[in-house]
Parts: structure tokens; sequence; C-alpha cells
């Protein structure tokens, strides 16, 4: 077993050659936060990143190492972590444990697939806190920041009641949800802004035909970057999807939307700030 996974990481870190350009993208987050937040946090947020076969382990590096860079103060990580298998469950700890800030994650429906409990397992043992149907208040800078975590949807694992029941008001409150169509039921529990994956934004962006196959024949309305809106209070509120790291069956991404992706949230800063900061760069 050992010579079989250091042969397929050497196999597929040379494939990363081709396919392990990523893209880092930086927002702030909804605007309600200015409200509850004296200073900026700021949240990395990697998703999909399908460890194992398909997705090279020198891309799952490269990954971390570039949200390690933005210095973060928190992360977190919106499911489908392996892909059809249990043989990568010890890179998947080894690819986790390596990020050295708080870090939070969700499971998503590759995970519940693949074996639920031996994911969580693996996510624990790298250090992720795995909120199911949960939420929690955390303190980051001397700030709380409430997260609410949505187990999978797709696999009707999802218990909104459950995760929100209990949630405090009055706090910087951000969701989780490997779906993002749950955003909407999300809002509607005073969560305004909502983190998502799972469509890879099409992983293979060519002549439009990601969206007309995700939205017309899988059923997604939400595909990939922000709907919504981040200025309007409850009921409404704001998702982000996100591309993500990995790729599920084919080892490559194409098109600009279809490329891997990272996104750094400032959470509780205005445009502003944010404009500052791209300049300083």
């Amino acid at each position: 077993m050992a010579i079989h996974l250091n042969e397929h990481r050497k196999n597929f870190n040379e494939a990363g050659r081709w396919f392990s350009k990523i893209r880092l993208r930086h927002f702030t987050g909804h605007d309600s936060y200015q409200e509850y937040l004296n200073s900026p946090i700021r949240l990395a947020h990697l998703t999909d990143q399908h460890v194992g076969r398909v997705t090279p382990m020198k891309v799952q590096m490269e990954a971390i190492d570039l949200v390690l860079a933005q210095n973060p103060d928190i992360v977190v990580l919106t499911g489908d972590f392996v892909c059809h298998s249990e043989l990568y469950l010890s890179d998947l700890s080894e690819v986790v444990s390596r990020i050295n800030k708080p870090k939070f994650a969700v499971l998503g429906n590759h995970d519940h697939w693949t074996n639920a409990q031996a994911v969580r397992k693996a996510l624990i043992k790298g250090g992720v806190e795995v909120l199911e149907n949960a939420h929690t208040l955390i303190t980051i800078n001397n700030q709380s920041l409430q997260l609410v975590g949505l187990d999978d949807a797709y696999t009707k694992h999802a218990d909104i009641n459950k995760a929100t029941r209990g949630m405090k008001k009055n706090y910087a409150t951000l969701g989780l949800s490997h779906i993002a169509e749950q955003a909407d039921l999300l809002w509607l529990k005073h969560v305004p802004l909502v983190l998502s994956g799972h469509t890879h934004a099409g992983q293979i962006t060519v002549a439009g035909l990601h969206e007309l196959i995700l939205k017309k024949v899988i059923g997604h309305k939400y595909i990939h970057g922000f709907y919504g809106s981040q200025n309007l209070s409850h009921p409404h509120g704001a998702v982000y999807v996100s591309a993500g790291i990995g790729a599920a069956v084919m080892p490559l991404r194409m098109g600009e939307k279809g490329k891997r992706e990272i996104a750094i949230f400032e959470l509780g800063a205005t445009k502003e700030y944010l404009e500052n900061i791209k300049l300083e760069k």
C-alpha cells in the first residue's frame, strides 16, 4: 500500500506542473459585519480538495502554502475532501495539518459517498473542527465570530433547524455549506453570508457548456462567485461559491472560470479597506 501511494504521489506531482495554477481572489464580507467587528478578520476559504488520485499532492500543498502566505486569522473548508476512495485519508490529514490557524469544516457529498466517519476522523487528526449541523462562537483578535456549519444537503444530511437552534443574535455570523442553495434557508435564519463549493465552477468551462449542464441538467442555480446581496440584511443575504482546488473524474481544469481558486475574505472591512490592501500588494 505504501509503495502504491508513493508511486501515486510521484506520477501525479509530475503531472501537477501542468495543472497547478491557483487563482487568489479577495473580497469583503457582508456589510452587516461592520456593525459587530471593530477590525477586519481575515478568513481563507478552501473547498473541494478531493485528495486522492485525481488531484496531485503538489497542488494540495501549493494551495495550503498560498493560504498561509495570506496570513489568515481563520481557515474554513467546505467539503469534498476525498474522491471515491479511503486510500488517501492519511494524505488528507497531512494536508490539513499544515494549516497552523484555527480551522473549521463541513462535509460534502463525496465525503458521505466514501465514508463520512473516516473522513471526519482524518480531519480531526489534522486538527480541524468539523461542524455537523452545528454552530460555534469563536474569539479571534478579541472579537467574536459565529460559525454555522451545515452537513451535506446533496446526500440529505443537512438540518438547518438543528444547525441554527440556540444561535446567538447580534454577532457577526458566517454560514458554511457544501451546497450553495442552502443559503436561501440560512438567510432566513439571520446568517447573512454563506460560503460554499461543490460545483468546481464547472471544472471545464468551455463555451458556456458548464453553466448549461449545472443549471439546466443538474439543477443548480448558484454556480460560481457571489449571488444575493452583500448589503441587504434579513431576510436577504449573500452566498459565495468557490471553484475549489481539486478535480473529480478528470485530472484537469479548463477555462478561465474553471481555474482552481482560494478566496480570502476581510470580514468587517469596507471596500475602501480592501482596495488599499490590493494597492499595497
